[in-house]
């Protein structure tokens, strides 16, 4: 009798020594499965008992992570952990898919199973399935994939939100889910980056500057002691060797920048930021929104590229002025503005940069701002070839002296990726010079999603746009010339002919319009 009583108090200093101490727990008595050994004790690495000490001091924590770190698993027997020793505790997690959700039950199922009898109470759990486990004392893990009411129906104790940078619409998920637990629930979110932007990105650099209730934690691939010397000295190089630059950023070196699926790649932007980007010169018109970085030389030739947005949406009226011979961005407008103010401000800046090419975005409410255009009888409108009649522009037809163009710059299903694929070549090839940081930060977030090139939820590629579509029409006009196709260039030179003498340089300058090229001087008057 002394001696059962004896084991019944061993096995009570031993079960409130694992309430007290979850690292304690794991060592003695929570078994994982490890790749390799298969099923052993979960002995913590030092990085993830400080990252347990995180999560234990911190109710909302944020992790970006490298994989293979073990932190998933990590996560799961800290939740097992939160069940087992409190009553009436809900964990919710939830993973871009259900699949993945299931597997971070499943690592808790395996661990409790796993435990000795007195620790898991003689009483079997009230639920146990591939979705959720749910034990006697009315403590349970759900898993669920991401949807806008994921956990709506929860009052929830622990979020777990895994590989949150990959979740669509997260965001939404979040606001939905945070006044289920803002009686003392907690969060952690953790993910692999994937590049900046997204929910994940803001709320992570958002928790370092402490602009959040987020406790930011970072973690390399270095800080697993098997893959650095004297383990493992050449597993870095290995790993380098066998993935791209991005795939490596991206899967182990936390890094936001070089990860995601960015249109031009981060370290090209990285040039342009220390090589390139600047303060403007001046800033121009109420709100300072026109930038610019130099001014007008009536020795050079212009164009303006725009596009074009309603003025009280999400979307903003954007331009860019670029020099023709160098291809440098000289000036920027960005703002909010309607769209009959647009298109006579696009007419008066215009008009100072030497009665510069205006490249208006046609679609839609581009309509208006060309019509505008068109009133005041601006002599240098760009025309694009018309497009198989799929656009209702007959109104504008009356203006032209073709009826094979039609006023502005036609952005379609056809000539956007053009567009794009344009813009992104003359940025790789460090062809494009540029000076803005607004453009900068826009192609950060200009990504592909779903096969598309666009920006990242909640943000904007006005600018991208509008860049690309001045790109585009520079470069496909030299491009026609040069492939002789004499249709498109007796359409443009029609139109030319009628403006001649308002293109007309101050006299003793220079023609702005003669460029030297590899093929000798060009005359470019063809073009506008």
């Amino acid at each position: 009798m002394a001696e059962q009583a004896n084991i019944k108090d061993i096995i009570k200093q031993e079960y409130i020594k694992c309430a007290m101490d979850p690292v304690h727990f794991f060592r003695k008595y929570c078994y994982i499965t490890h790749p390799v050994k298969g099923r052993v004790l979960f002995h913590l690495y030092p990085f993830q008992e400080a990252t347990l000490g995180a999560f234990r001091s911190n109710r909302f924590s944020i992790v970006n992570k490298s994989r293979q770190l073990g932190i998933s698993t990590l996560v799961a027997g800290y939740a097992l952990w939160t069940m087992l020793f409190n009553k009436d505790k809900t964990v919710l997690c939830i993973a871009t898919k259900q699949e993945t959700a299931k597997g971070m039950v499943e690592k808790v199922q395996f661990m409790y199973n796993n435990l000795p009898a007195w620790l898991r109470g003689n009483q079997k759990p009230i639920s146990d399935n591939k979705l959720s486990l749910k034990l006697a004392n009315n403590s349970q893990i759900v898993a669920t994939s991401a949807a806008s009411d994921a956990g709506r129906s929860y009052a929830v104790s622990l979020l777990l939100i895994d590989e949150a940078a990959f979740i669509e619409g997260i965001d939404k998920i979040y606001t939905s889910i945070k006044p289920t637990i803002a009686t003392g629930g907690g969060i952690i979110a953790l993910s692999s980056p994937n590049g900046i932007g997204n929910w994940f990105h803001k709320m992570y650099t958002e928790a370092q500057i402490g602009k959040n209730d987020f406790m930011p934690i970072e973690l390399k691939w270095n800080l697993h002691p098997d893959r650095v010397a004297p383990v493992d000295a050449g597993w870095e190089e290995r790993e380098r060797a066998n993935m791209s630059p991005r795939e490596f950023a991206q899967e182990y070196d936390c890094d936001f920048l070089g990860s995601g699926n960015s249109v031009v790649e981060s370290d090209i932007l990285s040039f342009y930021e220390q090589t390139f980007i600047q303060e403007p010169v001046e800033r121009r018109f109420l709100g300072g929104d026109y930038w610019l970085w130099s001014y007008p030389n009536y020795s050079k030739s212009y164009i303006i590229s725009a596009d074009v947005a309603r003025g009280d949406g999400s979307d903003y009226s954007t331009f860019h002025v670029i020099d023709v011979e160098a291809c440098e961005q000289v000036a920027e407008y960005k703002s909010q503005i309607g769209t009959r103010e647009f298109g006579n401000m696009l007419v008066s800046v215009a008009a100072e940069w030497n009665n510069a090419l205006l490249v208006p975005e046609n679609s839609n409410i581009g309509w208006d701002v060309i019509n505008t255009i068109i009133e005041k009888e601006y002599p240098n409108l760009y025309y694009s070839v018309r497009s198989n009649g799929d656009m209702n522009i007959d109104k504008w037809m009356s203006k032209m002296e073709s009826d094979q163009t039609v006023p502005g710059f036609t952005n379609s299903q056809k000539t956007r990726p053009l567009v794009i694929s344009k813009m992104e070549s003359y940025i790789r090839d460090r062809h494009f010079i540029f000076h803005s940081k607004r453009l900068l930060e826009e192609l950060r977030v200009f990504i592909w999603m779903h096969g598309k090139a666009q920006a990242q939820n909640g943000y904007n590629d006005d600018l991208v746009m509008a860049a690309g579509i001045g790109l585009f029409a520079r470069d496909t006009g030299l491009k026609f010339h040069q492939q002789g196709m004499d249709a498109t260039k007796a359409a443009i030179n029609s139109i030319s002919n009628n403006t001649t003498s308002v293109r007309m340089t101050p006299t003793g300058i220079q023609n702005p319009y003669q460029m030297e090229t590899q093929y000798g001087i060009e005359d470019i008057t063809w073009i506008l």
